[in-house]
């Protein structure tokens, strides 16, 4: 099944994901940054703290396999190494084509 990355999977309840835990497949590695508001909808901001110093990740919603609102926690279908490895957050450029499409061409190939 071919996966849109800028798409959740399934249906997402109305709810602030902001300071949700974000769990990767091999455990946790952050929190849902506010910034995520000002991507869209489209994207989450992984905050990953002292995990990674502090780097923040733009995440799109295609990696999100579920969301727990009970456990305010948000499950990726990545690895900590993974997000490690991706693209760094900038905040001034992430509404720009030419970002979108290196996220795109980073997170895309896991989906292959």
């Amino acid at each position: 099944m071919a996966v849109d990355i800028w798409i959740y999977r399934e249906a997402v309840p109305q709810v602030d994901l902001s300071d949700y835990h974000v769990e990767a497949t091999d455990g946790e590695i952050g929190k849902v940054d506010p910034a995520t508001f000002d991507v869209g909808a489209d994207a989450i901001i992984v905050d990953t703290g002292p995990l990674v110093f502090g780097r923040k990740v733009m995440v799109p919603v295609g990696a999100i396999e579920r969301i727990d609102t009970e456990a305010e926690r948000v499950y990726l279908d990545r690895s900590k190494d993974e997000l490690r490895d991706a693209p760094e957050y900038d905040p001034t450029g992430y509404a720009e084509q030419e970002y979108r499409i290196r996220l795109g061409e980073y997170y895309a190939p896991f989906y292959d």
